[in-house]
């Protein structure tokens, strides 16, 4: 498994853990470039979600940078987490899972 690989295995334990529906979009054919990795549905308010996994000091591309903030200028919510960041990821959605 590659090191992303890893961080979106633990994103995944996270998300399963909380009840969080999620998907990873295909983004090949008629799929769009730089879209998240993974898309959510944060119970029980249906808040949009969006992470994109990265390898230790990897960062967004353009293309990744300028969706993510199309998503929160949408209204949604969008994280780029890393091996060092997954505890602040489920800090976050327990928070927003909770204080709906």
């Amino acid at each position: 498994m590659t090191p992303e690989g890893r961080v979106k295995a633990k994103v995944v334990k996270v998300l399963k853990a909380l009840g969080v529906y999620f998907f990873f979009p295909a983004t090949h054919g008629f799929g769009r470039s730089g879209v998240p990795d993974i898309v959510c549905c944060i119970p029980p308010t249906g808040l949009f979600f969006a992470i994109e996994c990265k390898a230790g000091d990897n960062k967004p591309t353009r293309l990744q940078e300028l969706e993510i903030e199309s998503i929160r200028r949408a209204g949604g919510r969008a994280i780029v987490v890393n091996e060092s960041n997954i505890g602040q990821l489920q800090w976050l959605l327990e928070k927003m899972i909770v204080g709906a």
